[in-house]
């Protein structure tokens, strides 16, 4: 009878077909380290060993909390690499207590409220003719340029990031990988 039953569930599920089933995405690695959509930026960010630097600044700017807050937040999260390629000791001095505010207006200069995916940006620059302004939390304006099937981030002072790994979800928004480190004016 178990058999039976056994042979009957089997035969069920394939009837049913493999689109009824639920399908889990993997998640996306960052750094060396799976990012889970259940977790929020910086429950994520602190795994990324291509992000110690922006961690440690989020960190020193005292951003922690508000990063793991509600949000949502869209975040162009440059890596360790964009920090290294500033002229030599701008970190340091950055992460200096006296330098606090302005460690702040370039971190938040980086997050805009709302969660954008890539598509999304992709296609309000396109709909806008191949660019989209936007503000961020630092109240700078951060430019969505679509080209060539591309998304490029553009700063005001003409910085141009590329976006290198999309749509990292998050619990509080979405993170999307950046080469460089974003500047505002």
């Amino acid at each position: 009878m178990h058999k039976t039953f056994r042979t009957l569930l089997a035969v069920s599920i394939l009837a049913l077909g493999a689109t009824t089933l639920p399908t889990l995405a993997a998640p996306k690695m960052v750094g060396g380290a799976a990012m889970y959509d259940t977790r929020n930026i910086i429950e994520n960010a602190v795994n990324s060993r291509d992000h110690t630097t922006l961690v440690a600044a989020v960190k020193a700017a005292g951003l922690v909390e508000a990063l793991s807050g509600a949000g949502p937040f869209t975040v162009f999260a440059p890596v360790n690499a964009a920090f290294a390629a500033l002229p030599a000791g701008t970190v340091d001095t950055l992460l200096k207590p006296e330098n606090k505010k302005t460690l702040v207006k370039i971190l938040t200069a980086h997050v805009a409220a709302g969660s954008w995916s890539y598509e999304d940006l992709l296609a309000k620059a396109t709909e806008a003719g191949g660019s989209w302004a936007f503000k961020t939390l630092s109240g700078d304006t951060l430019t969505a340029v679509a080209k060539g099937g591309r998304v490029y981030i553009v700063d005001e002072s003409g910085g141009i990031a590329r976006v290198t790994i999309t749509d990292v979800n998050q619990s509080n928004g979405v993170i999307h990988v950046v080469n460089k480190v974003l500047l505002p004016k």
